[in-house]
């Protein structure tokens, strides 16, 4: 009688012949993926460092996120500066509750000082506009808290009479929770200080 089934060898056969091309085709794959690895290893460690200014090797990523800090810290002092000093008759409070919430009390103290002697009352009386024209910031981010220096020109209009001034601020920058809409970038601007203010000639930009 025959027995519809194959022989019991070439069952054995197959079923060795599926098995070895299993392994095989396993151990290939991991080759393949070790071999990516190291590949994507040496490609990362020749592409993701650069040399800075001093010799130093810096990680590319702390690179891009220095740049991005650098930005976002610039960004801040310039609208800190506009919002403390682009003021007029209609606006300055809010504008000057605006900058409180980007400083600290070195802010608040220079504001009250100001408003004790009188800036803001004689701004209301003579309907003085105060313009800033162009703000240059500098900030060194490679260490926090972040020491910065600006440079702010502004216009005082007196009505018939127009005068334009020159003034230094510096502080520090340090890092804060962000907070919308107070504070998008999450920075804070301490210790602040005018430096100095003087009278110039300034056109079309230019001193």
């Amino acid at each position: 009688m025959k027995i519809p089934y194959k022989n019991i060898y070439d069952m054995l056969r197959t079923n060795r012949f599926i098995v070895l091309s299993t392994v095989i085709g396993s151990a290939l794959t991991c080759m393949v993926s070790v071999l990516m690895v190291i590949k994507l290893h040496r490609e990362t460690v020749n592409s993701a460092f650069v040399v800075n200014g001093n010799g130093s090797v810096i990680p590319l990523k702390m690179v891009s996120q220095r740049e991005n800090l650098e930005v976002e810290a610039k960004a801040h002092l310039e609208l800190f500066h506009r919002y403390f000093y682009n003021i007029n008759a209609n606006n300055y409070k809010r504008s000057l509750g605006k900058a409180l919430w980007l400083g600290d009390n070195s802010v608040a103290d220079l504001y009250k000082q100001k408003q004790a002697e009188g800036v803001y009352n004689r701004l209301l009386q003579y309907s003085l506009v105060q313009e800033v024209i162009k703000i240059e910031p500098q900030v060194d981010v490679r260490q926090e808290p972040y020491r910065f220096r600006v440079t702010t020109f502004f216009k005082i209009n007196r009505g018939s009479i127009i005068d334009t001034y020159e003034l230094t601020t510096s502080g520090s920058l340090m890092h804060v929770d962000r907070n919308f809409p107070h504070n998008t970038h999450g920075l804070l601007v301490t210790d602040f200080f005018e430096n100095t203010l003087k009278k110039i000639d300034y056109e079309n930009g230019k001193k």
